[in-house]
């Protein structure tokens, strides 16, 4: 159980209360001092100046007169020691009062001195949530928070020119790269109509077009992948039954070849964020869920929740057996199982093996869209792979 977090204006407030209470103490702990020297038992030196006068004139004593001088003696340090812890007791009882009346000032005062860095704060908490072509522009005396200001100005700076680069490389890759295997591609299928193409070219170009497929949906899934790592551009109200009804669709086919039973249970939950992303990412699950699963007898069921606070997307299914040290390799880049493993390739190519981003893309997807996925491996074999994204009414 964590404990409840410390501010600096909570700090600074202790720091402004401690230090007025051990300045009091010490001040009263002066005026004690002070108070009781001043206050010396004057009767009592009387009383020893009246005794030698009479010693140096060889007076007779007087036992009315010393008894009456004993007394005053006795009465007066009564008073004395009453007065000073009456003194005491009421400084200690004001340093107290005063110190809370204290405690409340210095409260205000920090929030007063913090203010300006809370207008900071809350700027830069806007500027990364929208856009990070604006600046905080901090507005006032040249201190300590305006060179704070204007340092996150200049890293926001460099920020946005290296996004922006990077958006320049996704745009210029997705031509220079999709461009040329659109071209080997259509020169390959215009030379497969040839009848006259004999059996063994042909065989060479099937395998071609095969191996161009997959440099294909290599390149689109690093440029998902790229995409799914920056900001979005995009921001409108999903519902992820849609998503994964979408996507269960589009893999129905693929998992009837297979023998695989796919089955869902969707209610409506709804998020915020990039429609062509989030489809992705549930195909993603869908199509690797699929792939990865047993030659006989397999299911895959798809489930789609919303709580108060966040939805969830679930996709379980059969296959084989994980280690639990293996879950977080699953959603590293190019990490992909066996071959042996995967059911709806087994009569296909070997040119149609997946790229090994389904999950990575999966898991960078989710990021961007402020959730996580999470995979757990079932006993019997297979994964249960959920992503949570924050709720939306």
């Amino acid at each position: 159980m964590t404990g409840r977090r410390s501010t600096i204006r909570v700090r600074l407030t202790a720091l402004y209360a401690c230090a007025f209470f051990v300045a009091g103490a010490i001040l009263i702990a002066l005026m004690y001092f002070y108070l009781a020297q001043s206050l010396h038992n004057r009767p009592a030196a009387l009383q020893g100046i009246v005794q030698q006068f009479r010693n140096e004139r060889g007076l007779p004593n007087r036992p009315v007169i010393d008894n009456v001088l004993t007394a005053i003696a006795a009465q007066a340090e009564r008073e004395r020691k009453e007065t000073l812890h009456g003194m005491l007791t009421w400084s200690l009882i004001s340093l107290g009062a005063v110190g809370v009346a204290a405690g409340g000032f210095g409260w205000l005062l920090a929030g007063r001195a913090l203010a300006p860095l809370q207008n900071v704060t809350a700027t830069a908490r806007r500027v990364a949530d929208r856009s990070l072509h604006e600046r905080i522009a901090f507005d006032g005396p040249n201190d300590e928070i305006k060179e704070l200001a204007d340092t996150f100005d200049a890293m926001l700076e460099r920020l946005d020119s290296a996004f922006d680069g990077q958006r320049r490389f996704v745009a210029n890759a997705s031509h220079e790269l999709r461009t040329p295997l659109a071209i080997n591609r259509t020169l390959i299928e215009v030379a497969l109509e040839d009848p006259e193409v004999p059996d063994a070219t042909r065989k060479l170009g099937e395998t071609l077009l095969e191996v161009n497929r997959r440099n294909e949906r290599l390149i689109d899934g690093l440029l998902v992948l790229a995409k799914g790592e920056q900001k979005l551009d995009t921001r409108t109200r999903v519902d992820l039954a849609d998503v994964a009804h979408h996507a269960i669709t589009t893999a129905g086919p693929t998992a009837r070849d297979a023998e695989i039973h796919l089955t869902s249970d969707l209610v409506h939950a709804y998020v915020i964020g990039d429609p062509a992303l989030l489809e992705r990412l549930a195909e993603n699950l869908v199509e690797n869920a699929i792939r990865y699963n047993v030659a006989e007898r397999g299911w895959v069921h798809v489930n789609v929740t919303g709580a108060a606070q966040y939805s969830r997307l679930t996709v379980s299914n059969t296959g084989p057996v994980i280690a639990p040290f293996e879950l977080d390799a699953l959603f590293e880049p190019f990490r992909r199982r066996a071959s042996t493993e995967r059911t709806t390739d087994a009569a296909q190519a070997a040119g149609s093996r997946g790229a090994g981003l389904g999950l990575s893309i999966v898991r960078s997807v989710a990021t961007a869209h402020g959730g996580d996925v999470r995979a757990e491996a079932r006993p019997e074999g297979g994964l249960v792979v959920t992503v949570t994204l924050p709720f939306h009414q």
